[in-house]
């Protein structure tokens, strides 16, 4: 499962059983019931990894948003007992943004900013997978 995390909104993505092709899944608010709604997710999918989007250090705006991340890797390694692997997610928004004019037809869809989450995710997933 991919992640890409966010104040706001949780980008959700998973890839095939062979573990080749990431796509998106959807978009979960990051309100209090997030873990529940995570938890939910994690057991029906039966998820045993997670690869987690971690901003870039190279940016002021992204380093109080990287604590955060780091919190919530600790938080679900806690909580769900499995491997969260971070993985740097320089450029992703750009990618993801590119997949949705690719594979989106509709104007009005493109603009949602819940999918730019769950492309952004599955960006993170596929290039971790890609890795080998």
């Amino acid at each position: 499962m991919g992640i890409d995390y966010g104040e706001v909104r949780i980008g959700i993505a998973f890839s095939d059983p062979l573990k080749k092709f990431a796509y998106p899944y959807t978009t979960l608010k990051n309100d209090p019931s997030l873990f529940r709604k995570l938890k939910e997710i994690i057991k029906e999918k039966n998820i045993h990894k997670i690869i987690l989007g971690l901003p870039s250090s190279n940016f002021k705006s992204s380093e109080n948003l990287a604590v955060k991340v780091q919190k919530f890797k600790l938080d679900v390694e806690k909580e769900f007992n499995l491997d969260v692997i971070m993985w740097d997610e320089d450029y992703t928004s750009a990618v993801a943004k590119e997949k949705i004019i690719e594979s989106v037809t509709k104007k009005s869809k493109r603009r949602k900013k819940e999918l730019l989450d769950s492309y952004s995710a599955a960006v993170i997933l596929q290039e971790f997978l890609d890795r080998g």
